[in-house]
C-alpha cells in the first residue's frame, strides 16, 4: 500500500469515526430531551454536583468540547459563574472517556450488524424517539466501521522504519509525545478521535503503552483549544471559563508526567495483554484522579484566572440575557433558553404597556419618553432572538423540538406586536397632553376595568408560555372574551356620551383608539397561549405515534 493509499484510507476511516460518533451522540442528545436541560439548571453553588452534571451530559453528547463550549455560553450570558463552571468543565473531562471506553471494546466483526439494524429502525420507523434509537445503533455501528478502515491503513506502518523510529524517539521523549497529542488533537477538535487513533495503533501492534500515555495527556491539552477559539468576542468570565479548562489539563499533565511508570504498571496488572483496553483504561483513570486531585482547589483555580483576567468596572449589558450562539452546539438546551429570552421580552413588553397606561393617568412625559426606549428594545430583542432561532432551526432537532422552535417564531412576532400597542398607547397620551383633554370619570373607570382585563390576559399568557401550563393558557380565551365583550360594551356607552354630549368628539377618538389597542393586546395574549396549547397537542399527537 501506497503513502497516498493509507492517508486516504485513513483520513476515510477518521471522517466515519467522527460521523458515527457525531450521529451517536446527537441521537442520544435528542433521546434525552428535556431531561439535559433539567440537568444544567440543577447546577449550583456545590462544584460536585456540577462535576456530576458535566460527567452526564458529555457522557450523553459525546463531546467535552461541546460541554465546554456550552459552559463557556453559560457564563457569557450570566447564567453560570465561574465557580459553577469550573466543576461543569472537570465533569465534562470525565465524560469525554466514555467514548474511549467504547472504542476499546473493538466490535468491529459486528459493527456491520449494528449498522444495519440502525438503518432499518431509521428507514421504518415512524415514531420519533424510535428513529433517534436508530441513530444511536446506527452511529455506534458507523463508528466500528471507521475504526476498522483505521486499523487496516495503517497496519503497513509496522514495515515502516520511520515510524518504527518515530516511536523510539516519543519513548525516550514524553515531552515531544504531549506536543504530538496536542497538536493533533488541537487539528482534528476532538480528543476522543485521537484516543481513537492511538487505540488503533495499540490494537496492530504499533503503539506501547509507555509511549501511548504522554500522547494521551497531549490529547487533553489540545481538546482546550476549541473552547479558546469559543471564547474569543466574548466577555471577560467567558474567557476565564476556557482558561479554567486549559490550566486543569495542563496541571492535570504535568502532574502525571512524574507518574508514567506507575501508572504503566497499574494498567498492566488491570487488563494484561490488551494494550487498546489499557489506553481507554488509562484515559479513565487520567480522568478521574485529575478531578479528585484538582477539585478542593477550584476556588484557587478561580482566583488565579480572576489575577489574570482581572475585572473592571465596565458593566456589560448584553440584548440578549439568556442566548448565546455557543448554546446551539446542544439544541436541547439552545430551545430552553429561547423560551427564557422570549419571557424575557414578554416581560419587558408588559412593563412599557403598563408605563403607557401610567402616563395617560398622569400625563408624565418621562414615562412616555420611556415607552419609546422600551419598545425599541422589545424591536431588538425581536430580531435577536429570531435570527437565533433561524440558526437554531437548522440544527439538529426532535420533531417535538422543531414544533417549539416554530411556535416561537410566532411568539416572539405577537409580544412585539403588544410593544407596538404600547407605544400607541404612549402616543395618544402624548396626544392627550398636548390638547389638554381629560376623561370623564365614567370613561377613567371603564379604561381601568379594561386595562385590568387587558394585563391579566397578557400575565397570564406568558406564565402558560413560561411554564407550558396548558390550563393557564385556556384560562386567556375566557379573560380574552370578556375583552372583546367589553370593547363592545364600551363603544356603546363612548356613544351614548357623544349623543348627550357629555365628552367632546376629540376626546372620543383617543378613547376608541385606547380600547382598541387594548383589544389588540388581548387577540396577541390570545396567539401566544394559543401556540401554547398547539405544541401540546402535536407532541401528545406525536406520544402516541411512538
Amino acid at each position: 500500500m501506497s503513502a497516498s493509499q493509507m492517508l486516504i484510507g485513513l483520513f476515510g476511516g477518521l471522517g466515519l469515526f467522527l460521523y458515527g460518533m457525531k450521529l451517536m451522540g446527537d441521537g442520544l442528545e435528542n433521546a434525552a430531551g428535556d431531561r439535559l436541560k433539567v440537568f444544567f439548571e440543577k447546577v449550583v453553588s456545590n462544584p460536585f454536583k456540577g462535576i456530576l452534571i458535566g460527567t452526564i451530559v458529555t457522557a450523553i453528547i459525546q463531546s467535552s468540547s461541546a460541554t465546554t463550549v456550552m459552559v463557556i455560553g453559560f457564563v457569557n450570558a450570566g447564567l453560570m459563574n465561574l465557580y459553577q463552571a469550573a466543576g461543569v468543565i472537570m465533569g465534562a473531562n470525565i465524560g469525554t472517556t466514555v467514548t474511549g471506553q467504547l472504542v476499546a471494546l473493538n466490535l468491529t466483526a459486528v459493527a456491520p450488524v449494528f449498522v444495519g439494524v440502525g438503518a432499518l429502525i431509521v428507514l421504518f420507523s415512524k415514531g420519533d424517539k424510535r428513529r433517534e434509537i436508530g441513530n444511536i445503533i446506527l452511529g455506534f455501528g458507523i463508528l466500528f466501521i471507521g475504526m476498522q478502515s483505521m486499523s487496516s491503513s495503517m497496519a503497513p506502518l509496522a514495515k515502516s522504519e520511520e515510524f518504527t523510529s518515530l516511536i523510539a524517539t516519543l519513548s525516550y521523549n514524553p515531552i515531544l509525545g504531549v506536543l504530538v497529542g496536542l497538536v493533533l488533537t488541537a487539528v482534528v477538535q476532538s480528543s476522543s478521535a485521537t484516543i481513537a487513533i492511538l487505540i488503533t495503533l495499540a490494537n496492530t501492534g504499533l503503539m506501547p503503552l509507555e509511549v501511548a500515555l504522554p500522547v494521551l495527556f497531549g490529547d487533553n491539552i489540545g481538546t482546550c483549544a476549541t473552547a479558546l477559539l469559543s471564547s474569543v468576542g466574548t466577555n471577560k468570565n467567558a474567557r476565564k471559563a476556557a482558561l479554567i479548562h486549559m490550566f486543569f489539563n495542563v496541571v492535570g499533565t504535568v502532574v502525571f508526567l512524574f507518574m508514567l511508570k506507575p501508572i504503566t504498571y497499574l494498567m498492566h496488572s488491570i487488563t494484561p495483554g490488551n494494550v487498546g483496553k489499557q489506553i481507554a483504561n488509562a484515559h479513565t483513570f487520567f480522568n478521574i484522579a485529575n478531578v479528585i486531585i484538582q477539585a478542593p482547589f477550584i476556588k484557587y483555580l478561580v482566583a488565579l484566572v480572576n489575577k489574570i483576567i482581572p475585572n473592571d468596572m465596565e458593566e456589560e449589558n448584553p440584548t440578549m440575557l439568556y442566548l448565546d450562539y455557543r448554546l446551539l452546539e446542544t439544541p436541547v438546551i439552545a430551545v430552553g433558553q429561547c423560551n427564557k429570552e422570549i419571557v424575557r421580552m414578554g416581560q419587558k413588553a408588559r412593563e412599557i404597556l403598563v408605563l403607557a397606561v401610567e402616563s395617560l393617568e398622569t400625563g408624565d412625559e418621562d414615562l412616555i419618553k420611556k415607552v419609546a426606549e422600551g419598545e425599541d428594545f422589545v424591536d431588538l430583542l425581536e430580531e435577536e432572538i429570531t435570527k437565533f432561532l433561524v440558526k437554531l432551526s437548522n440544527t439538529e432537532l426532535s420533531k417535538q423540538q422543531v414544533d417549539k422552535v416554530t411556535s416561537m417564531f410566532h411568539v416572539v412576532k405577537d409580544i412585539e406586536r403588544i410593544g407596538d400597542h404600547a407605544k400607541n398607547i404612549a402616543n395618544l397620551s402624548t396626544e392627550k397632553i398636548s390638547k389638554r383633554l381629560s376623561f370623564s370619570e365614567e370613561a377613567q373607570k371603564e379604561l381601568k376595568e379594561m386595562y385590568e382585563y387587558t394585563l391579566k390576559a397578557l400575565d397570564t399568557s406568558i406564565i402558560s408560555f413560561e411554564k407550558n401550563d396548558v390550563k393557564m393558557a385556556i384560562d386567556v380565551q375566557e379573560i380574552e372574551d370578556e375583552i372583546d365583550r367589553l370593547q363592545d360594551e364600551l363603544r356603546d356607552n363612548d356613544i351614548k356620551r357623544l349623543n348627550s354630549s357629555a365628552c367632546e368628539a376629540r376626546v372620543s377618538a383617543i378613547y376608541l383608539d385606547i380600547i382598541s389597542n387594548f383589544e389588540r393586546v388581548g387577540d396577541h395574549s390570545l396567539n401566544v397561549s394559543e401556540a401554547v396549547i398547539r405544541v401540546n397537542k402535536l407532541v401528545a399527537s406525536e406520544a402516541t405515534v411512538n
